[in-house]
């Protein structure tokens, strides 16, 4: 059991982090955390702050009352500022953001208003702090992803196979791209760390095919290696059908329903993994309290579906799963940029 205490280590970590995202001796920097925050993230992120010279403040919100009906895990669409508009005009009113919420504010719905303000923020993923030490953004990764980006913005079409069986058409040509590399020096943008990610938010009816999770692929909501391949059949955007007879295929089918919403069951984003620092084995090392996820999300070559909201469509739920794939090869408009789980060309 790893614990939870202050390391210098640590703050290092959270300095050198905070300074790629070019926080400033004197910069008025907000720290935003909820009761369910980890509080070891919180006590790091204004050690760190305080040893840069910035002028830190903490907007600590109570965690709310649970609606969904079920567990929600992992989604980056936090819901704790609930809309409060006190709220989002001191983070927007400041240079930086310390996210430190339990899912993070990538998908929350507060989230346009705030970076309007022209903030940086940076979403410090829920992870124990040696991950986050571990995996550390670095700046060569930036050129790299950027690069992968590009890739995505020119491309009409996205292909992705493998050899257990998934055959996926996208049709990227109206899907705003994106990514991250695990900071922000610009005014008005947000970023997550871990990072290490390209992807796209499909525009609706472009998905088409069928999607095989392999022994080994991972389901981030609920933390788990799959231990037996589940199917999904994908037309117009929505998952139509899940073979499988194993728990896993169980598991998915029971918590995809449990939203009662269609739009549970639609792609929400389809990209893939740049961070050689992020390894798809160290969620075995890991107790779920400890271990968010984000990581999976990042690592080198993966394949990354995702199912839930997609604003680019007008899909709106909480119902969410990321899958992050092994051993699949992407091409865009036959170009092929990740070859059976690894990076090829401009992007290793």
């Amino acid at each position: 059991m790893l614990q939870e205490r202050i390391e210098g280590k640590w703050i290092d970590s959270f300095v050198e982090t905070f300074r790629l995202c070019d926080v400033k001796e004197g910069e008025v920097c907000a720290i935003l955390s909820e009761t369910q925050s980890r509080p070891v993230i919180v006590h790091l992120a204004e050690l760190a702050l305080l040893r840069l010279g910035a002028k830190p403040f903490h907007v600590v919100l109570p965690t709310p009352k649970q609606t969904a009906p079920a567990p929600v895990r992992s989604t980056g669409a936090s819901d704790a500022i609930q809309n409060l508009d006190p709220v989002i005009a001191a983070l927007g009113s400041t240079g930086f953001v310390a996210d430190c919420t339990v899912e993070g504010l990538l998908h929350a719905p507060e989230l346009p208003a705030i970076l309007k303000g022209g903030t940086r923020v940076l979403m410090v993923s829920n992870e124990h702090p040696e991950l986050l030490e571990r995996t550390a953004p670095t700046p060569d990764l930036e050129a790299r992803v950027k690069t992968g980006i590009k890739m995505l913005r020119d491309a009409k079409e996205m292909r992705v196979t493998s050899p257990a069986g998934t055959d996926l058409t996208v049709n990227v040509e109206k899907a705003p791209a994106g990514g991250g590399w695990g900071y922000t020096k610009r005014g008005g943008t947000i970023t997550h760390w871990p990072g290490g990610l390209c992807l796209c938010f499909p525009a609706p009816g472009s998905v088409n095919g069928t999607v095989v999770m392999d022994t080994g692929d991972v389901n981030l909501t609920f933390k788990r290696y799959v231990d037996s391949p589940i199917t999904l059949t994908v037309e117009n955007d929505f998952v139509t059908q899940i073979d499988g007879d194993g728990v896993d295929a169980n598991l998915f089918r029971s918590y995809i329903a449990a939203w009662g919403d269609r739009e549970a069951y639609a792609v929400s984003h389809v990209g893939w993994g740049m961070n050689p620092g992020a390894r798809w084995d160290a969620m075995a090392a890991y107790d779920k309290r400890d271990y968010n996820g984000t990581e999976m999300r990042a690592f080198a070559g993966n394949f990354l579906y995702s199912t839930g909201a997609n604003e680019v469509a007008g899909r709106h739920t909480l119902g969410h799963f990321d899958l992050p794939m092994r051993n699949h090869t992407i091409s865009l408009d036959g170009m092929v940029v990740v070859q059976d789980g690894a990076l090829q060309g401009e992007l290793t």
